[in-house]
């Protein structure tokens, strides 16, 4: 006789926007997934606390322009008073203020209102398991940023080169990192950067994933990286990616 199978454990989701036609859509999208509870649609950051006071909770679904408080300052506040809970931005700004912003504050995943439900529900599921998920539009802007305020780039748009190739420049590229990053360490950083996950960066390395977990626990440690998120906003900030 076999052994009943276990069900996987179902993600628990605080849907937060002001916006009552967006919210309760989405809400109700959302709870057709098999794996996804929405335990709770919020208005505004204090309500968004208050049912992550109550939770459990496992991510937040977080639009950023809400009254009363909104998705930044309680993205932050969520990190602070319940650091368990991961936040996934949804909204329709993908400036620099409100991406830099929201990632600075905690945020896991940053989306824009273009991603459709598999986009979404992918970047909770990641969210919920430590990582991260940055719109294609995000990371555009995000790499446009850092190029425009980095001269160390040099002039003109940035020649494409070979994983592993050094640039021109000794030193030009990866500044601002602790200076006791393996050369592995920075490769993995460049590879999380360019979007890859564990296993794309196993296979692009060929090490196992085991190794590359090893390496980017070593990684955030000794930079003092966050998440992932965080680690692809370095990695394009120092132009590793």
């Amino acid at each position: 006789m076999s052994e009943p199978t276990e069900k996987p454990q179902r993600l628990r989701v605080i849907v937060a926007d002001d916006q009552a036609a967006v919210r309760e859509p989405l809400a109700a999208v959302l709870a057709l997934s098999d794996d996804i509870d929405v335990v709770a649609a919020a208005a505004d950051g204090t309500e968004v606390l208050a049912a992550a006071a109550a939770g459990p909770v496992d991510v937040v679904l977080m639009d950023l322009r809400m009254p009363v408080m909104d998705g930044i300052e309680t993205t932050r506040r969520l990190g602070e008073e319940h650091p368990e809970v991961a936040v996934v931005v949804l909204t329709t700004f993908a400036d620099d203020d409100s991406i830099l912003g929201a990632l600075g504050a905690g945020a896991r995943g940053y989306l824009t209102k273009n991603a459709g439900r598999q986009d979404i529900t992918r970047a909770i599921r990641a969210a919920a398991a430590g990582q991260s998920v940055l719109d294609r539009e995000v990371q555009d802007r995000l790499l446009a940023t850092a190029r425009a305020k980095a001269p160390l780039l040099g002039q003109g748009p940035p020649q494409e080169r070979q994983f592993g190739q050094k640039p021109p420049g000794e030193g030009q590229f990866g500044r601002g990192l602790p200076a006791d990053l393996t050369r592995r360490e920075r490769e993995v950083l460049t590879l999380i950067g360019r979007g890859l996950p564990n296993r794309g960066i196993a296979e692009k390395l060929f090490i196992s994933e085991a190794t590359v977990k090893t390496h980017i626990n070593n990684l955030f440690a000794k930079a003092g990286i966050r998440d992932r998120a965080d680690a692809v906003r370095r990695a394009i900030e120092t132009g590793l990616a």
